[in-house]
């Protein structure tokens, strides 16, 4: 199968929107550790408070935020970047997507995973967490490349393949006694010590979380609904099982996501303790009760269900929806003070890269405040990430890497405005410009 015209297209746009790399860094993309960048901000949105600030400077070393404020000097060396008539954010997370979306060889999904993860970085998400990506481990691979500069595109955390498919997809009994051979994707978890080992090969496979689902076993999405329009969420894993998970996983350095809708499956993920609960649709008062008790955060991904949406209505007769669904759960969650955590779903054409911040407007449409929707990218987002990068990135600060955004308006007063980032910078070097007139002399 050839790769589609599009695809292609794509893939040269991204390429000729990459900036020229530096002779002295070897043709990568990375940024001179020497390099001093002042962002003239007419307006900052602090990630910490929900507010706009005025008339600030953001004052750049290397790959680092060495200064923030209305006070900061510019030194005489700086390279001026204007964007005073626009407003300053940083760089969002994304924390579930699928880059690996098709293709029939390991080439065609390595292309197809680069093109998706660049596109991402285009729109804003400087940082993305993909939550399964089957078929190999070719986002390890991704984050490496990217880690190391020879390729352009978001910081990475990621799944590799999940394990306990099961949930979503028939499996051949003989599969059972073939734990050695296979995809680990393909390898069943029927008891705590096989749990354990399934986590302990992807960690040898470099992946950053475990991901498993806890719903729909030996059904997906052929028998989704029962006649009353409720959910099936026939359960998969034990809670004996989801508990091994959790601990062979965080005393690997791992952290846990968890595909889940509601009953039995959804109590075994937040009882375990897993990092990253996803979907929540049943989520109940308590449910919400142990997620604050465990101080666990809850990924709210709306534009996958969007996409569900239409044979969803079909399927109940037009009595119900996941859509309906997560919208009854984060209502709950927001007004018990759950940690609301930004996760679209991107990975395919329903559910498209580089057009996942209209999720925000569902945000503000179920009850946030335009600053609260931001921040579901930012602060939250980068606690629930592992490696303790809440340091890293998720606000403009000092010491954190410059991953930077803009758009033309305010986003306080108009949400769709993130749906149009006009300038992206990822550790200090410019991904896309289309605001700034640059200025070395000003000062």
């Amino acid at each position: 199968m050839r790769l589609p015209v599009k695809l292609i297209v794509t893939l040269v746009a991204m390429t000729a929107l990459q900036p020229a790399p530096l002779r002295s860094q070897e043709r990568k993309f990375v940024t001179p550790p020497a390099q001093v960048v002042a962002i003239r901000a007419g307006k900052l949105f602090d990630a910490k408070s929900g507010n706009l600030l005025n008339n600030q400077v953001v004052l750049i070393r290397g790959d680092r935020i060495a200064d923030v404020g209305s006070a900061v000097q510019i030194p005489r060396e700086a390279r001026v970047l204007d964007l005073s008539a626009a407003t300053v954010l940083p760089g969002m997370i994304d924390a579930h997507v699928h880059v690996n979306t098709g293709g029939e060889t390991p080439a065609q999904r390595a292309l197809i995973a680069l093109a998706n993860a660049q596109i991402d970085l285009q729109a804003g998400f400087t940082t993305v967490l993909d939550m399964d990506s089957r078929g190999g481990f070719n986002t390890v691979d991704l984050r490496d490349a990217i880690n190391a500069g020879m390729l352009l595109g978001p910081r990475m955390q990621v799944v590799g393949q999940s394990i306990n498919q099961r949930a979503t997809n028939y499996y051949r009994d003989n599969e059972s006694i073939r734990f050695l051979e296979g995809f680990t994707e393909n390898k069943n978890v029927n008891s705590p010590w096989l749990a354990r080992a399934a986590v302990r090969e992807a960690k040898l496979h470099g992946v950053d979380w475990i991901k498993i689902y806890t719903t729909q076993d030996f059904a997906g999405t052929m028998h989704m609904w029962k006649p009353d329009a409720t959910l099936v969420n026939s359960p998969s894993l034990t809670l004996e099982e989801v508990e091994a998970i959790v601990d062979e996983a965080h005393r690997l350095g791992l952290k846990v996501a968890c595909h889940t809708y509601g009953g039995e499956g959804m109590n075994s993920c937040i009882t375990a303790g897993v990092d990253a609960p996803n979907h929540l649709l049943e989520l109940d008062d308590a449910g919400i009760k142990v997620l604050l008790q465990k101080k666990l955060p809850f990924v709210v991904t709306v534009d996958d269900l969007v996409a569900l949406e239409k044979d969803d209505l079909r399927d109940t007769g037009g009595k119900n929806s996941r859509l309906r669904l997560v919208e009854q759960a984060f209502k709950r969650a927001l007004a018990a003070g759950v940690p609301i955590v930004f996760g679209s779903g991107a990975t395919s054409a329903a559910i498209p890269h580089g057009k996942q911040a209209d999720q925000f407007r569902y945000y503000t449409k179920w009850g946030m405040t335009p600053a609260q929707a931001l921040q579901t990218a930012y602060l939250p987002a980068a606690h629930m990430l592992n490696y303790g990068w809440e340091n890293q990135v998720g606000s403009i600060e000092k010491g954190k890497f410059a991953d930077v955004i803009a758009v033309s308006g305010n986003p306080l007063t108009d949400m769709t405005e993130m749906e149009r980032v006009r300038f992206v910078m990822k550790g200090g070097l410019v991904v896309r410009n289309e605001l700034n007139k640059e200025n070395d002399n000003g000062r």
